[in-house]
Parts: structure tokens; sequence; C-alpha cells
């Protein structure tokens, strides 16, 4: 199911695989071309057989143009993407995978924050886990979308215009500087793309536990569950639903704010990754973002082999969020991954002469996703979020 734009408002079109035989349940990772098989297959002109659990593509895989270069089947390349600004110039370096053989369209985002460097790293390795000879498709990968606050050691925001990047989608052509890094992405990664994920981690405060993230439209159930799947195949035993059926950045008349909600707007399965924390580099957290990146590879059939589901996932249909109802030192009595039942005692604030001041107190039981895991704090921050369990 895509979304297509006429007359102010989005309208699906169908195009669907459907597998008739029980005895091809062993096919169901399939499925997930069910949306997209009608878009890919006029794209590059192939006609697809299933047969067994394989994609064949009976057309021999072409040269894979991005911004001027052209890269041959079984390469990558290495590429700048030039943006300029009234603030000044920056650089979106992507590397492209263009497989030997044809098949859908993966982008990845890195460093839509720079300050998240679990990802980061992650993306640096994937240049050599990644091999395109034995890829069916391609992959484009940002390694760094905030190059600014990246080099700019800035959380959250681009510092040469103290935007988040994550805030500004679709972007603007013409816009400031993390705009038109926004449009840019929008209009050469996102769009070009049958699948999409964006890599993310606990910024400079953020105690995270890791876990994989997918969008949800009531109106647009196809386009959700194959979003869920690739969520649940990326061996992350926690899972949020980001439910956005009643969420104006998903509706034709509002930005999308967010880089992968941008894509599922437009029709494209999408989710998150969140994996590392407070701003610092753990190689098991990188690790778990290459190895699940690799699995999706598998999942979306660019890449031989069978992604499995991980046993025990716990899936979030909602969140719980605390808020800090001062400012001044926070001392946390928890930690990310921990359960907590209603009422319990998460943490407490004081003022700069160590008087309590304020106890915070969960309002609802669940896991703590994340939390405030540095002592400064003001009133009205985010202090924790909580998924709720069933």
């Amino acid at each position: 199911m895509r979304y297509a734009k006429r007359a102010g408002s989005y309208k699906p079109f169908e195009a669907s695989f459907r597998i008739m035989n029980s005895s091809f349940s062993s096919l169901i990772p399939l499925l997930i071309f069910s949306l997209h098989a009608g878009r890919f297959l006029r794209k590059n002109g192939l006609l697809c057989l299933v047969c067994g659990s394989m994609w064949l593509p009976v057309k021999a895989q072409d040269t894979f143009t991005f911004q001027g270069t052209e890269v041959p089947p079984g390469t990558k390349a290495h590429i700048r993407l030039a943006v300029s600004a009234p603030e000044g110039k920056t650089t979106i370096p992507v590397t492209l995978f263009h497989g030997a053989k044809a098949g859908p369209v993966l982008g990845i985002t890195a460093g839509v924050h720079g300050y998240e460097y679990a990802p980061i790293l992650a993306a640096q390795k994937l240049i050599h886990q990644i091999d395109p000879s034995q890829l069916s498709g391609t992959v484009i990968l940002v390694q760094i979308a905030n190059v600014e606050s990246f080099s700019g050691r800035s959380p959250y925001i681009n510092p040469k215009d103290g935007k988040n990047l994550n805030r500004v989608f679709p972007g603007k052509a013409e816009g400031s500087m993390t705009e038109r890094v926004a449009h840019i992405i929008s209009e050469q990664v996102i769009a070009r793309s049958d699948f999409f994920l964006d890599m993310h981690s606990g910024d400079a405060p953020e105690d995270l536990r890791p876990y994989t993230a997918y969008y949800h439209h009531d109106d647009h159930p196809g386009l959700s569950d194959s979003s869920r799947q690739m969520a649940l195949h990326m061996g992350f035993d926690h899972v949020i639903k980001m439910d956005g059926t009643n969420k104006d950045y998903l509706k034709p008349d509002h930005s999308s704010l967010y880089c992968s909600a941008e894509a599922f707007k437009r029709g494209i399965p999408a989710m998150d990754i969140e994996c590392g924390r407070l701003g610092i580099v753990e190689e098991e957290r990188v690790e778990k973002i290459v190895t699940g990146v690799l699995e999706l590879l598998k999942y979306v059939r660019l890449q031989e082999g069978t992604a499995v589901l991980t046993p025990g996932t716990l899936i979030f249909h909602e969140r719980s969020y605390l808020s800090s109802p001062e400012s001044g030192i926070f001392y946390p009595l928890k930690s990310s991954g921990d359960y907590v039942e209603k009422g319990m005692k998460l943490g407490y604030i004081t003022d700069f002469f160590g008087n309590i001041t304020a106890e915070v107190f969960t309002e609802k039981s669940g896991v703590i996703l994340y939390m405030l895991g540095t002592p400064p704090v003001n009133k009205g921050e985010t202090l924790a979020s909580i998924g709720l369990l069933d």
C-alpha cells in the first residue's frame, strides 16, 4: 500500500501477492513485499517468481545512479552529498551498496542526532560487514545525517542553526541548514527506498535500554504490519508500537517531523532502532545494532538466510511519561530496563543545597525504556519513559 497525494489527500494503491496454499507457510516473510510488489516491479522491470523460499529476479541488475555517481552491480561507493545553506556548508556522507542481483532498496540513516554514537559506529562497521556481491538489491546507508551535531558534540540539535533534525522532516529545499539536510534525505534516500530504518541511541543524558519501534496507523493495516514485522525480525526482545493513527504528524496537511515517519507517510514500511545510552560507546550495543541490521537484510530478502523472531519478545503498545515537577539535581533510584510497579519510587530531586524538593513515583506499571541518567534536571523535562504491558 502506497500513499499517493491527490487533491490534498493520501489515497492508497494496492498491490499484493497472495499465497493461497497453506503449505507455503514458510514463505510468510515474503509477505513483506505485498505492499510494494507493484511499485518495485514497475520500477525495475522485473518478473517475480515465488518458488520455495526464494525471491527470483529474472532481470540482471542495472547500474544504480545516485546523485550523479554510477554504482555498478556488486560494488559499493562512498558519496558525499553537499549541502549549502545560509549558515554555511556541510556534507552528508553516504555509503551505497549495490547488489549483484536485483531486489529492493533499503534506506538507513545513522546520526540524525550526532551525539548518539552507537549507531554511527555501527554504520562504520557495516561498511565492511555488508558485501554487495552477496546482495539482491541496494542499501543506501547514511553514515552521519547530522555532521555538524556530531562534529560539534552537540546533543539533539545542529549548533549551526539550533534545530533538531528529527523535528523538521520533510525539510525545505530553501530552508536553514538542518531543514535542507532533511529535504535531501527525504528526496534522495527515503523517496528511493522500499524499506526504511532510522537508527538512534540514548543521547547525552538518556539512560536507555535497547529496543526497536515501528509505526502503526489504523487506516493502513498492511503498511503497519510490514513495519511491525521488520521491527520483530532484528533480534531485539523489546519492541515499541508507535501508534500514529490520531497524530498530526501522519496527517496529509501536517509535516512528518520525524525521519522514519516521513518514510511511513510515503507508504514505505519504516522503523527505528534505539540502542546505546548516555552518549557513550559500548561495544556490546554497537555490535547489537550491526547484528540487527544484518538480520533485517535477511528478512527483506536483500541477503540470503532466514531472520528469526527473538523468543520472549515483549511488545509495548503504549508508553507512560513522567515529567520533572522541579528543577535541580535528580537522583535516580532505578535504571533503564527495570520493571516498576505503580506507585514505586523512581527517584528524588534536591535543590543546590541538598534539600529534597520532590520525590518521583511511577504512575503506571511497566518497563523503564529510558530515563534521565545525569544529575541536571529542569522542571517539565522527561524523567522516564515506561513501556506498558498488556
